[in-house]
């Protein structure tokens, strides 16, 4: 009686504090739901450090993600893993920036990596058509995606390569007064 099971040591808590915009409580919260997703891969004892991953299909279906349109591109931005699995560490990234603490710089970094499907480090027209369909449910005739796509990088894109970098992108969104409001989920 009375015996309390620990999940992580002072240390990984502290560290996990350290590296996220989350409190202790919050931490074992996530490792909670962490937890709920596989429970017979995912342990209750952390102090060990088990290398331990979560599938990506079992992510992408939690019910934080399930609505999102770009639920498997935001995995996989967060993966360590060419297969988009999650360690609890890359979990508690996501979660974290996505977080409504998170600051713009952060989300704007990894809203770029989920607009980037060809992953070459830049947005172009290809990964916008992409982000949109997906925006749209693919409700745009093949015209109107261009002209929006046309318009998007002509407005956005500041040295003229017909794609936008990092810079463009975060310039863009610096525009958006939304983006904080909707780049986030919550625990």
């Amino acid at each position: 009686m009375g015996n309390k099971q620990t999940i992580f040591t002072d240390e990984q808590l502290d560290a996990y504090q350290d590296c996220s915009f989350f409190t202790r409580k919050e931490i074992l919260r996530l490792h909670e739901r962490y937890h709920e997703l596989a429970p017979h891969i995912v342990p209750m004892d952390y102090t060990r450090n088990p290398d331990v991953k979560v599938p990506k299909q079992l992510i992408i279906n939690m019910p934080e993600l399930m609505e999102n349109p770009f639920k498997e591109r935001i995995v996989h931005s967060f993966s360590e893993d060419e297969e988009g699995s999650l360690s609890f560490n890359d979990f508690v990234d996501m979660f974290s920036a996505l977080s409504e603490t998170a600051p713009r710089e952060l989300k704007a970094v990894y809203a770029f990596k989920v607009y980037d499907f060809n992953t070459d480090n830049f947005i172009c027209k290809s990964d916008l058509e992409q982000t949109l369909n997906k925006l749209t449910k693919e409700d745009l005739t093949e015209e109107e995606i261009t002209l929006v796509c046309e318009k998007v990088i002509e407005e956005a894109d500041m040295d003229a390569d017909g794609k936008l970098g990092f810079a463009d992108f975060e310039n863009m969104i610096s525009k958006a007064p939304d983006f904080l409001s909707t780049f986030h989920i919550r625990i």
